[in-house]
């Protein structure tokens, strides 16, 4: 059973500022910045605690989500991610655990680099392998961080699942499986599966999966 809090701290506070101030204030005014993501956090460890405690022994993990990352490289600095992001990721996956709940961290876009900090951070999932992010290759990504971590996705949703034929998806889902023999739960390579997806390219990716 998969509970989806995302929690997602570091977007709610760029909202609260607005994203360009909020930006600046890392540099600027990081006090500031970091007073309003620690009352974000706030609410959001509580209402965690909240959910936990009321599915207690039946949650098996959940999926937080902070987008730092886009389609060409990181939106913030290596540097800025382990300072502004992942302090406050730290404490809600430390609060997962403590109930014995896996923790999926969802970014999207081309995270390749961020991905020690999220380790770091104590993530047992990273989501997702955006296929056609740069640098995102699955297995430049297995050889660096596939002994450290585990990770979903992996299946492109922007051009092979709308557009590829059944027996193209099938191709994907092995090729996968072959650079990943464990490690990877094969799925869209982001969160939702779009109204332009043929039905049958979703049945494809998941029988196939099945079979491996």
């Amino acid at each position: 059973v998969l509970g989806q809090v995302w929690s997602a701290h570091f977007q709610d506070t760029c909202a609260a500022f607005g994203m360009e101030t909020a930006l600046m204030n890392m540099v600027t005014n990081p006090e500031i910045y970091r007073a309003v993501d620690d009352k974000i956090l706030e609410f959001y460890l509580k209402a965690n605690e909240i959910i936990y405690e009321a599915t207690k022994g039946h949650l098996d993990a959940v999926i937080f989500a902070n987008d730092f990352g886009s389609q060409r490289g990181l939106m913030i600095s290596r540097q800025m991610i382990h300072d502004f992001v992942m302090p406050g990721a730290r404490i809600l996956i430390e609060q997962a655990h403590s109930y014995g709940i896996k923790v999926i961290y969802h970014s999207c876009g081309a995270v390749f680099d961020a991905m020690p900090e999220m380790i770091e951070a104590g993530v047992d999932f990273i989501h997702p392998l955006q296929a056609h992010a740069a640098g995102m290759d699955p297995r430049r990504i297995k050889d660096a961080y596939g002994d450290r971590v585990s990770f979903c996705g992996g299946v492109d949703i922007q051009e092979l699942l709308p557009n590829g034929t059944p027996e193209e998806v099938r191709a994907k889902v092995r090729e996968l499986r072959e650079i990943f023999p464990t490690g990877l739960i094969i799925s869209p390579s982001q969160g939702v599966l779009l109204d332009d997806v043929p039905p049958a390219n979703v049945e494809a990716m998941l029988e196939e999966a099945k079979k491996i």
